[in-house]
């Protein structure tokens, strides 16, 4: 029997200021469902996470929620998960969705998907990880990110080769390919 292929989605525990971002979250929990992979996460009813996470069950994808314990309340805890693991603080929680995933992706979101980010490409850059770094830059949000990292490398405090360690994708169709070629090799 094949592994079950997981998918990390990084996202904002808000909606943002623009109806894109939640359809853009629910229309990759449907993905991640009609390809028959599993949703890892932060475990949060709030936001994007929710969002994605609702359209993942709805759709039938096993999901694992991955939440410290001082934001079970504030992030709403989602109980419905196929597992949820309840962590003492932020680093565990990275460190078990990284663990738990094959890919991860990157949606809109704020200083925490930020943090989240930054730590899954600084272990690539180091060599910890081959694991393939997609952002979905929804609407453009990501626009700026791509911008700071060319500054960076410009910059001389990255190589150049920073750039290749995570790839920007326009949409859903576009991360559902790209997340094919790496997950069913």
């Amino acid at each position: 029997m094949p592994q079950l292929r997981s998918v990390c989605v990084f996202c904002g525990s808000r909606p943002g200021a623009h109806r894109a971002y939640a359809e853009g979250a629910r229309a990759v929990g449907q993905m991640i469902a009609d390809e028959g992979w599993r949703l890892v996460y932060g475990a949060g009813d709030v936001g994007l996470m929710g969002e994605t996470a609702r359209a993942a069950k709805a759709a039938g994808a096993t999901t694992l929620g991955v939440i410290p314990i001082h934001l079970m309340q504030r992030e709403q805890g989602k109980r419905d998960l196929t597992t949820l693991i309840v962590t003492e603080d932020m680093h565990e929680r990275k460190k078990v969705m990284f663990m738990n995933s094959d890919a991860i992706v990157v949606l809109p979101g704020g200083a925490g998907t930020l943090d989240e980010f930054f730590e899954v490409l600084t272990w690539k850059q180091i060599g910890l990880h081959e694991k393939p770094i997609l952002i979905l830059n929804t609407d453009g949000y990501w626009t700026p990110l791509a911008a700071l990292l060319d500054h960076v490398v410009a910059e001389g405090f990255a190589e150049p080769e920073t750039r290749a360690l995570s790839r920007m994708v326009p949409d859903v169709p576009t991360l559902a390919q790209v997340l094919r070629q790496h997950l069913t090799a």
